[in-house]
Parts: C-alpha cells; structure tokens; sequence
C-alpha cells in the first residue's frame, strides 16, 4: 500500500471509489470562523479547552479542525461536523447554546473582546461514491479543500465524471480521496454564498505541496482525464463549472483536531 493512501485512513474507512452500497445519510455542516484581530490563539484554545467537549456532550461529532496552510491572513478556522439528520443538528445547537458550561466559557474568553469577526457555514450531504467520513489520527497529512460550482442544471454530470473517472485517475496520480458533499437541499440557516444543487464539495489529501502540483500535473495530462472531459461536456452541451468555478485551499489539522 501506499504511504498516501494510508494516509487517506484519515477521514474514510474504505475507499469509496466509484459507489458504495448504501451513501452516508448523515448530515454534515461546513463551518468557517474568522477570528477577531489578535483573537486567533484563545479562539483555538476555547475549542480545544471547551467547545470541542461540549459539542460532543450534546450530540455533534467532530470530524476536524483544520487553518489554511502557511499564512493565514484572514484568521481562518475551518471544521466540519456531523449529526444524524437536521432536526437532531438542531437540537444539539439549542442545546449546546444554552449550557451553563459554554455560557461561563464564552464570557471567560471574551473579557477583553469577541473571539469571532465573521462565521460561515453550509450543511453538506455525501455523495453516491463518498468514503465514510470518520475522525482518525493518522500523522498531518496535507489536505486540499476544493468546492466545484456548476453550470445551472449540471450538477449530476460533474458527480457522473467524478464517480466514472475523476476519483479513479486522482488515486492513478498519488491523490488520497476523502469525503465527497453536495450541498444538503435545504439551505435554511447556511451563511454561505456556496449554492444548493449547483456545488460539489470535497477534501483530497497529499504529502506536500508539491506533491500535490505534480499530482495535478499529472493529472490534468492523462489522455484518460482528456478524453473524460471531453466527453462529459459534449454530453452536456458545455463546461461542467461556471467559470473560475473550481476552487482549492490547502489545510492543515489544529493540535486539537481528532483528524492529525
């Protein structure tokens, strides 16, 4: 086995390639804090001292937390949780909001001023071929956050190109598959400007960043990805995104992340 596909134990149990029998039918929420100048540390050390052990308590698995890799200008803080449907989300929120330990958290950590400038969120459903996502602690590997917009009406031909082709050639050139969303089709309380029906989400892992060049590289080269493309937007009668509609952020797991 590969290093890296070792590596990609970090968010699946088995690799998902193509379909998997029976899709994960959990809810996940995407969540994305900017911290308040000079507030970044305490905010990490709130999750990792509270948060973290409340949103468990209440019912919320925490999958991982994870900053933007080498600088981080916009004080950014991305984690992802999971619950069994959305009224069970909901209840653990209420819940965990109202708890006399998080109240005395909260006001401890904002004596001096709010630990939070700005949060974005968005509830995420795994596709057809997604691995199970799963916190694992398997070293601190190199994620890659990517988020694909479609073409109005387009959506099911970029998820028929990843499951044929897309997921096969990204293992072919040294890229570990994780967790594959779509955005859930109810966007009732989402922050976000990612649109339902319209965008793929998905977390890819390499061991560096310039593994990851020469990957894609490699990738984008293959008369097998080629001819995919080709195909799938002749098929669609045009481009499967919109344009500058793909985009991707490498990560890094926190020192407090259940995925290391």
């Amino acid at each position: 086995m590969r290093p890296l596909i070792a590596l990609a134990a970090l968010l699946l149990a088995g690799c998902a390639s193509r379909s998997v029998a029976e899709p994960d039918p959990r809810l996940f929420e995407m969540r994305v804090y900017y911290a308040a100048p000079g507030k970044l540390d305490a905010l990490h050390a709130r999750f990792r001292d509270h948060t973290c052990a409340l949103f468990e308590k209440h019912g919320m698995t925490n999958l991982g937390y994870f900053v933007p890799a080498g600088d981080n200008p916009e004080r950014k803080l991305v984690y992802f949780l999971a619950f069994p449907d959305r009224a069970a989300r909901d209840k653990a929120f209420a819940a965990f909001s109202a708890d006399p330990a998080w109240k005395r958290a909260v006001a401890a950590s904002e004596a001096e001023g709010k630990l939070v400038a700005r949060i974005d969120n968005a509830f995420l459903r795994a596709t057809d071929f997604s691995p199970r996502a799963e916190p694992g602690a398997v070293g601190r590997p190199l994620l890659e956050l990517r988020t694909y917009t479609t073409e109005p009406g387009r959506l099911p031909n970029l998820l028929s190109r990843f499951r044929d082709h897309t997921c096969a050639l990204f293992e072919k050139h040294g890229m570990a598959n994780l967790p594959y969303w779509v955005m859930d089709a109810d966007p009732r309380g989402a922050r976000s400007n990612l649109l339902p029906g319209r965008t793929l989400v998905y977390l890819l892992a390499h061991r560096d960043e310039a593994a990851a060049c020469a990957s894609f590289a490699a990738f984008r080269a293959d008369p097998a990805w080629v001819r995919a493309k080709a195909e799938s937007e002749a098929a669609a009668g045009g481009s499967l995104t919109v344009p500058d509609g793909v985009k991707g952020e490498y990560l890094v797991p926190t020192d407090y992340s259940r995925v290391k």
